[in-house]
């Protein structure tokens, strides 16, 4: 069937409602954006969906979101009663309609007998990785699409470790979606089931503080430091304003100030092009606020409050980012130290990054001779490495981390969680207060004892079909094209992770990544500093990774630049074009 043909049948079938048909009848005339928004449907991989809202079978909307429940269901209906007993978990963030996509998946659920437990309200993302483990769950599924624009929403399926699924499920639930068509062949809210849908509320948020509580690592430091310490945070409109003040409260802040103007969950995200705590725009009410109470510290976090970013004040007295890189170096530094400081360092301790997030992990690791596992982007990797862990019974998982912002500590949860992101930052804050440093400051004490790594990165954004065959040309060019040198230094290693090899350009010799298949292209040069590119599985964009060294922390930075200067040259654009 062509897309001409799904906007007929969607125009004409009794199961759409009339706004949806009222909205495909005003591109009637539009032929480019009815192939767009019918010419296929959304790719169910293991991060689930995500696209704009809206009709049609390549956005979100309620049928869509039905639809992939239903093949969620189908796969549950063959694991059993058992499987369907144990039953499936729904949150949602804060985002226009989600409440509508999370009911919408009970119901399907419901109808098909398996058991749903139905949060009440908006929920950190996190909280439904951990309720997927301690309600002893088959799956759970998260209706968010984290920082994207207000104009996204998404779906995260997980499954019953509180990771997002293997490759395998999702293959599985890929095929039962194709198997269902999506007009007639998934249940109607008129088949639900109310008897098995279950509402969760605040019981199962104290057991998920008390957890997070449990991961404080140095709890003395608050008590000494709370009269003095100031915190500014806000949630960005999202999920994490009732968690993340009150995990604050717990370890025992006694000076909290909140973004008012931002507490409110609005899906609108009003004055913010994006809700994400990694753009220094989306700081601009804390900064205010930071300077009229006399704040060292702003903390954001994202809608669905699985990552978090800071502002700390930088000697010059001015607010200054600290990347999601940094961040990640100076917890890792804070545990590992303040682990040491009370012999409580496991003899057996790991910790997991991302390939993608700075190389300074693996000096600070080296130091206090601590393992250290690289992973492909994404918490599931990270989870994976976990879950080794645990079957082999072997090694303390201290800490796991990307650059994009997002951590985790602790086994109660298997994603990135900005409750105990906040909860650590604070503590941290609170430790080298009593040292009179800001974080700023701490970071300058890791480039001087660790040396100077300078991450960058930078994204092209290609919307539509159009844009979808350009991000796959700019990969494949890169790929067919290795380039013979980056930011003027011959590059000596090139890994393509969808080929699963990693080619030594000097020798010629061809290894195995040691890695799963990911369309994911990795370039290092002679002296080390690297460049990745890596398609979105979210978004319409390819985003291009700089992971640079020096001998100063100028001398990174420029090196950074000059990778930077070369991958444009490569991908045929003009000087500065290639953008943060």
């Amino acid at each position: 069937m062509n897309f001409k043909e799904n906007y007929q049948n969607w125009l004409t079938s009794p199961v759409i409602d009339e706004a949806s048909k009222a909205e495909l009848r005003s591109i009637a005339n539009d032929a480019s954006e009815i192939e767009f928004r019918f010419s296929s449907y959304m790719e169910f991989g293991t991060g689930g969906l995500r696209a704009k809202m809206g009709a049609g079978t390549s956005m979100m909307n309620p049928y869509t979101v039905a639809h992939a429940t239903e093949g969620v269901a189908r796969l549950i209906d063959t694991l059993g009663d058992e499987a369907k007993a144990r039953g499936v978990v729904i949150g949602r963030d804060s985002r226009n309609n989600s409440d509508v996509f999370a009911r919408r998946s009970a119901e399907v659920l419901s109808a098909h007998g398996i058991k749903v437990y139905l949060f009440d309200g908006i929920r950190p993302t996190p909280e439904l990785s951990f309720a997927v483990r301690h309600l002893g769950c088959i799956a759970g599924i998260n209706i968010t699409a984290s920082h994207n624009p207000s104009a996204y929403n998404g779906y995260k399926l997980y499954w019953e470790d509180g990771s997002q699924p293997t490759k395998e499920n999702a293959d599985k639930v890929s095929a039962f979606i194709e198997e269902a068509d999506i007009l007639t062949g998934v249940p109607a809210p008129a088949d639900t089931k109310e008897e098995l849908i279950e509402m969760v509320g605040p019981a199962l948020d104290e057991e998920f503080l008390k957890n997070v509580a449990g991961e404080t690592v140095y709890p003395d430091v608050i008590a000494k430091a709370a009269d003095d310490l100031r915190i500014v945070y806000t949630p960005l409109f999202g999920a994490g304003a009732k968690h993340a003040p009150e995990i604050m409260r717990r370890i025992g802040l006694k000076h909290i100030y909140t973004v008012d103007e931002q507490m409110e969950p609005n899906g609108d995200f009003p004055g913010l092009d994006k809700p994400n705590p990694e753009y220094p725009a989306s700081f601009a009410l804390g900064i205010a606020l930071a300077e009229k109470v006399k704040s060292d510290l702003i903390i954001a976090t994202d809608p669905d409050a699985d990552r978090v970013g800071i502002m700390a004040r930088n000697k010059a007295g001015q607010f200054e980012c600290i990347t999601g890189n940094q961040m990640g170096s100076l917890l890792l530094d804070y545990i590992f130290t303040a682990l040491k400081e009370q012999d409580k360092l496991p003899a057996d301790a790991y910790a997991v990054k991302t390939i993608v997030t700075s190389e300074m992990a693996s000096a600070i690791c080296r130091h206090f001779g601590v393992e250290l596992h690289n992973v492909l982007t994404g918490f599931k990797f990270i989870a994976e490495v976990i879950r080794t862990h645990e079957e082999k019974g072997t090694g303390t998982f201290l800490l796991g981390y990307e650059e994009s912002y997002g951590y985790m500590k602790g086994l109660y949860a298997r994603d990135k969680d900005s409750i105990v992101a906040c909860m650590l930052i604070c503590e941290m804050a609170a430790y080298y207060s009593l040292k009179g440093m800001t974080l700023i400051d701490a970071m300058d004490s890791l480039y001087a004892k660790y040396g100077y790594f300078t991450e960058d990165s930078a994204e092209i954004y290609k919307e539509g079909l159009e844009g979808k065959v350009q991000i796959a040309a700019m990969m494949n060019d890169l790929r067919e094209n290795v380039p013979a040198e980056l930011g003027g230094e011959k590059v000596v290693n090139f890994r393509d992770y969808q080929a699963e090899t990693s080619l030594d350009l000097t020798t010629g010799k061809v290894e195995p990544t040691g890695l799963p298949k990911s369309n994911v292209l990795y370039f290092m040069t002679e002296e080390g500093n690297v460049v990745v590119a890596r398609p979105s599985g979210t978004e319409p964009k390819i985003k291009f990774y700089i992971l640079a060294k020096g001998v100063s922390r100028d001398d990174s930075k420029a090196n950074a630049a000059a990778c930077k200067a070369s991958l444009e040259v490569c991908l045929g654009l003009n000087p500065g074009e290639l953008r943060k």
